[in-house]
């Protein structure tokens, strides 16, 4: 079996989707992408390509290793998560091809469903309590949301007191049984996550996400003993080795995105390396249907997994949401707060090609808010 082509789709909202053919007939499909950078994304797909037109795609090892250390440059967000979706695509074909899901392939099933949460509030959380009792309405037993929008660089009281007002109405409408995850976005200083965090120790957060920006990774462990509460963080960071030393600080959760983090190949090796510091698995996914695909897989084969993000109806979902490209939906239904396993071969995921391939025709350009501070000056998203 050989590849024969690769291409990648750019649909909305905001996802870049691949697609590599064999001449066997098989076809795997991937979701390579950055938000806000797809196109960088689909251009590094297009050289990567070279490397795999005429491979047996069932090497699925050996051309990860080609993918990652071909080059003389490495790394990043950009190469590794065209590799992501090239490696997710591969993992699809190889389960195809033996008749099997992926999760077979990682070990076997170690768990019969898996727990979910959706999003409320948006990038500026508001009516968050009506938002939380929506979602559990929906049948969700877990929520989560942004501590805040723009945020000053020393949050004054009032600007603690809103954070943590939002997360005690949510906690009130959730109840102890159901759980809420706040995510500090980065927007926050060392310092200013050290005075805000323990504000909501009473709240018993599920965990607190990225309180800093992960280049002061390095300051990551004085956040973390400044709480109780535990400490998630990952999302952008890209391997292994940029894992180790925020586990080394004492993360209690690692978020490794498959569209972001090489993939299925590298992100079941960094939930080995989590689990050697006790640490549990959250994939970070507020993406399209084979990102999601492709997390629930490495779930579904992991011992030290704790919950999953999923997009349905998140506010970047506004010109399509995550089962529109799907032709089974079935799969993605939630029961009880959590998502089923199945058992259909690779990523378990029908997409409707005639579908994605009309959407690529008008694509997108999304990119993420740029926000400033009332002197004018440059603030975190």
């Amino acid at each position: 079996m050989k590849i024969i082509s690769v291409e990648t789709f750019l649909v909305p909202p905001r996802w870049l989707f691949c697609r590599v053919a064999t001449d066997e007939g098989l076809v795997g499909w991937g979701e390579p992408v950055v938000e806000g950078r797809a196109e960088t994304v689909r251009a590094a797909v297009d050289e990567l390509a070279d490397l795999l037109v005429g491979q047996d795609p069932r090497r699925v090892e050996d051309l990860w290793q080609l993918m990652t250390k071909a080059a003389f440059y490495r790394g990043g967000p950009v190469l590794s998560s065209a590799v992501a979706g090239l490696d997710q695509a591969l993992w699809d074909i190889l389960g195809k091809s033996l008749g099997v899901p992926v999760h077979q392939l990682l070990g076997g099933a170690v768990r019969d469903e898996v727990r979910v949460y959706g999003w409320i509030g948006g990038d500026e959380p508001s009516q968050v309590a009506e938002a939380a009792a929506a979602q559990v309405e929906a049948g969700l037993t877990a929520v989560k949301m942004n501590a805040s929008g723009r945020m000053g660089r020393m949050p004054n009281p009032a600007e603690i007191g809103e954070v943590a007002g939002r997360v005690a109405a949510v906690r009130e409408v959730l109840g102890e049984t159901r759980d809420v995850a706040v995510d500090f976005h980065g927007r926050f200083g060392v310092a200013a996550a050290r005075r805000v965090v323990p504000e909501l120790e009473p709240f018993h957060p599920l965990f607190v996400e990225e309180p800093v920006l992960p280049e002061y990774s390095h300051r990551l462990g004085d956040v973390v003993s400044s709480t109780r509460i535990p400490v998630a963080c990952g999302e952008r960071l890209y391997s292994r080795t940029e894992f180790l030393p925020v586990l080394q600080a004492g993360i209690a959760v690692a978020q490794p995105d498959l569209s972001h983090a090489g993939g299925i190949s590298e992100v079941r090796r960094i939930a080995s390396l989590a689990e050697t510091f006790d640490a549990l698995l959250a994939p970070h996914c507020p993406l399209g249907p084979l990102a999601l695909a492709a997390s629930l897989q490495v779930a579904f084969a992991t011992p030290n997994f704790l919950i999953q993000e999923q997009s349905l109806g998140i506010h970047y979902n506004v010109e399509a949401d995550l089962l529109d490209y799907v032709l089974d939906r079935e799969p993605f239904a939630f029961h009880g707060g959590a998502i089923r396993r199945w058992e259909a071969p690779g990523l378990g995921v029908s997409i409707d090609e005639d579908a994605v391939r009309e959407a690529d025709r008008t694509g997108h350009r999304w990119r993420n808010p740029v926000w400033r501070h009332e002197d004018g000056s440059f603030a975190e998203w």
